[in-house]
C-alpha cells in the first residue's frame, strides 16, 4: 500500500474509524485499493478452490468483511453527513462495488466448490455451517451464477443501474426535503403551535439567515423533516397551513430537477427484468424467495386478513374524528382530509385521555429516556450500557458513544447514537446499522474475537434554547425500536461474521427484536423509570402513566390500515409485468381506495418519497415485513405478560432465554426455529390483534 493510501482514514483503522479525518477525496482511492486487494484474494481462491468448508468460507468471510467495513463507513457518512462532494465520490465508487459483488457472486469456481462441499461434507456440517452454505448457494443464484453471455452482461448492467437509481432517488428525496422553505412571521400564522415547536422553528430560521429570530417573536421556519412536519399537522389551528404543508410533504421529489417519478419508472422494469433473468415470474416472487414468508400468497393473505380485521375499527376511528370536528363547529367535519387527521386525532386524544405530546415532552428528556431504557435491558438481559463519549472520534458533536458490558464486566460491544434531525445533511427516518460484526476470524492479534459495533440514527427534535431534547412519546417508541435492532447486533454470540448479529437473518424476521422492545414502553414500571421532568426531576404523574397505557390502542384500526396500505402497494407494484408512466400512481390510488378510510388528493405522490422500497434494499417487495415481524414480536412479548411483567425473577429467566435465542443466534438458524427455541411453539397472530385491541 502506498504511503498516501496508508494515511487514508477509511482504510487505516482497526477498531473504530477516525470519522473526523475522513474527507470526500479519500473515498475513491480507498475503494479502489480495497477492491484491488479483494480481487487478488478472490483470484487466488479461484486458482485453487478448496474442497472443504473450513478451507473456503473463512476466506470468503475475510474478503466480504474487508470490503464491507470500508464501504459501510462511506455509506454511513453519505446518510448522516451528506454533502455535494461526498455524494459525488459515493456515486463514483458505487459502480465499482456493484461490479465486484457481481463478479464474486458469479464465480463459477467458488460455486462449484460450494456444491462439492455440499455433496462431500453436507452431512458433517453443523447447523450454522449448513445455514451459511445454503445461504451462499442461494445468494450465488440471486447474483446470476446461472447466467452466461448476454444474459449475464444484462444482469450486471442492470445491477449497476439499479444501485445508481436507488442513490439518485435517495438524493432527490433529501434535496427536495431540504429545499422546502416556508416562513411564518405573525402570531396569527402560528396559532395553536406549541412553544417547543416555536423554539425549534426559530432555530431553523436562524440557520436560514434570520439572525434575530426568537421563539416569542419569530420569524419561524417550517421544514419537511419529521419533527416540523408532524408538529404542523398536529397543532396548527390554520387548516390552510396544514393543507399546504401536507401537500408539500406528499409531493416531495415529484417534480422538477428532483422528480423521482422517472426514477421509479426506470427502477421497476429493471427489477422485473432481473427477476425474469433469474427464472422468477416477477420481482415480488424473487424477493420472497429468501424471506421467512416464502411466497407472495402468504404475504397477501396476512395483509388482507389484517385489513379485514381493521377495516371497521379504522372507519370507526375516522368517524370519531368527524364527530369531534362537527361538535366543535369545524367546517371540515363534512369533508375530513388527511391534513385534518393528526389535528383532530390529537384533539380527540386530549379530550379522551387528557393527554397530548406537549404535556408529555418535559417528562421525556433524552438523557433520562436512555437511562431508563438501559436500566430495563440491564434488568432483563443482564448487561450494562456505559456512556463513553470522547473514547472515539465521531462524525458530529451530537453523536454519543456507548460500551456494552456483560454482567461480569466483560466488554462485549459498542454502538454510536446519532439522535437529532439535521435536514441539511442527514436523511430522514430512523435506522440501525452495523459498523462491524462479531467475528472470531477478524479479531485483532492477541484477541479472541472482534466485538461488534453499530449505529443508531434517529431524527428527533434537537436541544433548543438550553433545554435537552424533549421527546414525544412516539420518539420514545422509535428509540426503543432502533435499540432493539442494535441489541441483536451487540448481543450476538455467533463467532462467524457471515451470520452473526443482524447478518443472515431473513428480512421479514429482522423487526422482531425492535418491535418487541416497543412493548416495554407501555409497561408501568418501565414507563415510570424513564419519565422524569427535565427541570424538577419529578416522576410522570400516575394519571399520565395510566393515560399513556390506556391510549395504546387509540386509533389502532386506522394505523393498522395505514401500514397495510403501504404493504399492499409495495407487493402489488412488484408483481406488475409492464410498467407505464402512471403505473405506480394508479396502484397507489387503487390500493388506497380499497384500504384507507380517507380519500387521497389527486396530486398525492407518496411513492416518490417511499424510500423504504426504492432506496432501502430488502424492503422492496418486503415492506410487509413490519407486520410479519409484528406477529412474532407480539407473541414473544405475550410470553412475558403470561408470567407477569412484575414477576422479577421469572422475567429475568425469560429475558435470558430471549437473549440466548432471539438476540444471540443471528442468522445461524432459521428464524422459525429461533422463535420456537424461545417460545416453545410457532407464532400465533391472535396476540397481535389482541395487542391492538382488534379482538
Amino acid at each position: 500500500m502506498s504511503q498516501s493510501l496508508a494515511d487514508n482514514p477509511i482504510l487505516n483503522w482497526t477498531e473504530r474509524p477516525v470519522y473526523t479525518d475522513i474527507k470526500a477525496e479519500h473515498v475513491v482511492p480507498a475503494i479502489e485499493s480495497a477492491l484491488a486487494e479483494a480481487e487478488k484474494a478472490l483470484s487466488d481462491l479461484e486458482q485453487d478452490p478448496p474442497s472443504t468448508w473450513l478451507g473456503l468460507f473463512p476466506r470468503i468471510e475475510k474478503i466480504q468483511d474487508d470490503i464491507g467495513r470500508f464501504w459501510g463507513v462511506i455509506s454511513h457518512l453519505n446518510g448522516v453527513r451528506n454533502s455535494p462532494e461526498l455524494r459525488d465520490a459515493y456515486t463514483q465508487a458505487q459502480p465499482q462495488i456493484i461490479a465486484f459483488i457481481n463478479r464474486s457472486g458469479q464465480s463459477q469456481a467458488i460455486y462449484d466448490s460450494m456444491l462439492a462441499i455440499q455433496a462431500n461434507e453436507g452431512d458433517q456440517l453443523d447447523e450454522t455451517q449448513t445455514r451459511i452454505l445454503e445461504a451462499s448457494l442461494r445468494a450465488a443464484h440471486m447474483s446470476g451464477i446461472g447466467l452466461s453471455g448476454a444474459d449475464r452482461d444484462k444482469f450486471n448492467e442492470n445491477s449497476r443501474k439499479l444501485a445508481e437509481l436507488s442513490t439518485q432517488y435517495s438524493n432527490n428525496l433529501l434535496d427536495a426535503t431540504k429545499a422546502y422553505r416556508h416562513t411564518l412571521t405573525t402570531t396569527d400564522e402560528v396559532a395553536g403551535l406549541p412553544p417547543s415547536f416555536l423554539a425549534m422553528a426559530a432555530e431553523n430560521a436562524r440557520q436560514q439567515g434570520h439572525e434575530n429570530a426568537t421563539a416569542e417573536d419569530g420569524p419561524w421556519a417550517i421544514t419537511l423533516d419529521s419533527p416540523s412536519y408532524l408538529a404542523i399537522q398536529k397543532y396548527s389551528d390554520r387548516r390552510e397551513l396544514r393543507e399546504e404543508v401536507y401537500r408539500a410533504y406528499t409531493t416531495r421529489a415529484s417534480a422538477g430537477d428532483v422528480d423521482n417519478k422517472p426514477i421509479v419508472n426506470q427502477i421497476m422494469p429493471l427489477r422485473q427484468e432481473q427477476a425474469k433473468l433469474l427464472g422468477f415470474e416477477n420481482y415480488a416472487q424473487m424477493s420472497l424467495a429468501g424471506k421467512m414468508a416464502g411466497t407472495v400468497e402468504a404475504v397477501e393473505t396476512l395483509l388482507l386478513d389484517l385489513r379485514q380485521a381493521a377495516r371497521q375499527a379504522g372507519a370507526d376511528d375516522i368517524e370519531a374524528l368527524r364527530t369531534l370536528a362537527r361538535e366543535s363547529g369545524a367546517p371540515e367535519a363534512a369533508d375530513l382530509q388527511f391534513w385534518d387527521y393528526y389535528y383532530w386525532s390529537e384533539k380527540l386524544r386530549t379530550q379522551k385521555y387528557a393527554l397530548n405530546d406537549e404535556e408529555l415532552r418535559p417528562y421525556f428528556p433524552l438523557p433520562r429516556v436512555l437511562e431508563g431504557m438501559y436500566e430495563l435491558v440491564g434488568r432483563i438481559f443482564g448487561i450494562v450500557i456505559k456512556q463513553a463519549d470522547g473514547q472515539v472520534p465521531v462524525w458530529h458533536p451530537d453523536v454519543q458513544y456507548f460500551n456494552v458490558l456483560d454482567q461480569d464486566g466483560t466488554h462485549i460491544a459498542d454502538f454510536y447514537l446519532d439522535p437529532y434531525s439535521r435536514p441539511s445533511e442527514k436523511r430522514g427516518g430512523a435506522w440501525a446499522d452495523v459498523l462491524v460484526q462479531r467475528s472470531k476470524l477478524m479479531a485483532e492479534s492477541g484477541k479472541e474475537v472482534r466485538i461488534p459495533a453499530g449505529y443508531m440514527c434517529c431524527n428527533q427534535s434537537p436541544p433548543v434554547d438550553g433545554k435537552p431534547s424533549l421527546m414525544t412519546f412516539q420518539e420514545v417508541l422509535t428509540m426503543y425500536h432502533e435499540f432493539g435492532h442494535q441489541l441483536q447486533n451487540v448481543l450476538t454470540t455467533i463467532d462467524s461474521g457471515l451470520v452473526s448479529g443482524l447478518r443472515g437473518i431473513e428480512w421479514d424476521a429482522i423487526e422482531l427484536a425492535s418491535q418487541f422492545m416497543e412493548n416495554w414502553c407501555y409497561h408501568r414500571p418501565t414507563l415510570e423509570s424513564m419519565a422524569r421532568h427535565y427541570e424538577t426531576g419529578d416522576p410522570l404523574p400516575e394519571e399520565l402513566v395510566n393515560k399513556i397505557i390506556g391510549s395504546r390502542t387509540y386509533q389502532a384500526g386506522y394505523m393498522m390500515l395505514r401500514q397495510v396500505n403501504f404493504g399492499i402497494f409495495d407487493i402489488t407494484l412488484h408483481k406488475v409485468e409492464e410498467i407505464s408512466e402512471n403505473t405506480a400512481l394508479e396502484i397507489q390510488q387503487q390500493v388506497a381506495t380499497e384500504t384507507l378510510p380517507l380519500p387521497l388528493v389527486p396530486e398525492d405522490r407518496f411513492f416518490c418519497g417511499f424510500g423504504h422500497i426504492f432506496s432501502g434494499g430488502a424492503y422492496a417487495a418486503g415492506y410487509y415485513s413490519y407486520k410479519w415481524a409484528e406477529v412474532l414480536s407480539a407473541d414473544a412479548f405475550a410470553a412475558f405478560t403470561e408470567i407477569g411483567l412484575d414477576n422479577v425473577t421469572e422475567v429475568q429467566k425469560l429475558g435470558r432465554r430471549f437473549r440466548d435465542t432471539v438476540l444471540a443466534l443471528g442468522g445461524s438458524k432459521h428464524p422459525m426455529d429461533v422463535f420456537i427455541d424461545f417460545r416453545g411453539r410457532k407464532p400465533e397472530p391472535a396476540a397481535l390483534l389482541r395487542q391492538e385491541g382488534l379482538i
